[in-house]
């Protein structure tokens, strides 16, 4: 089995990359569904944030604009919520192998691959990039995100340019859809063939 792991800013089209390489046949480890499953009603998380951020809680689940106030309000807040997050996303990424054992192929989509150092838990890195005009704009034109809030997000996170240093593969997202898949099917025929 081949693990990818892959990763990219903020806007850069990450979702949707991995939502290709689905298409191509490769499960899809998708971190952010993971934490979004432990934040609903009845999910692990729930309990451990409550007794930490109880204002965070409503009606049974995680609201998820009222802990990001607190993660920005205090940078140890953060370091506290990824203190409990983290294991619980490993045993879900734990489950997934399992049920994926057989696959030649498999996607880690994790948009903080590099930052908690799972990159090194993989046998390549995607990069999905795009140039920085091109984020910015993708991103503010999100409902509810302000240019402050797109630094706080971006301070957080490696730089593309990093990132893309750190990268075996890269996929360019400026050039529309079918430009990227190919990108994706390009990326799968040489890993294929190396087997």
């Amino acid at each position: 089995m081949i693990i990818l792991g892959l990763t990219g800013s903020i806007g850069m089209g990450k979702s949707t990359t991995a939502q290709m390489f689905r298409d191509e046949g490769c499960p899809v480890f998708d971190a952010d569904a993971a934490v979004h499953s432990l934040y609903a009603k009845g999910g692990k998380a729930v309990p451990i944030i409550k007794a930490v951020f109880p204002d965070a809680i409503k009606d049974g689940a995680v609201d998820r604009a009222v802990l990001g106030q607190h993660m920005r309000a205090d940078p140890i807040d953060l370091k506290v919520l990824e203190s409990f997050i983290h294991p619980l996303v490993s045993e879900s990424r734990e489950v997934f192998f399992k049920n994926h054992k057989d696959a030649d192929i498999v996607v880690m989509d994790i948009p903080l691959l590099i930052e908690t150092g799972l990159d090194k838990a993989v046998h390549h890195v995607v990069v999905v990039t795009a140039p920085f005009k091109v984020q910015r704009e993708r991103v503010l034109a999100r409902e509810g995100m302000s240019v402050d809030l797109f630094d706080s997000l971006l301070s957080r996170q490696t730089p593309d340019q990093e990132k893309r240093k750190r990268a075996d593969f890269l996929i360019f997202t400026d050039k529309g859809l079918e430009n990227a898949r190919e990108q994706v099917q390009k990326i799968l025929r040489e890993l294929r063939l190396k087997t």
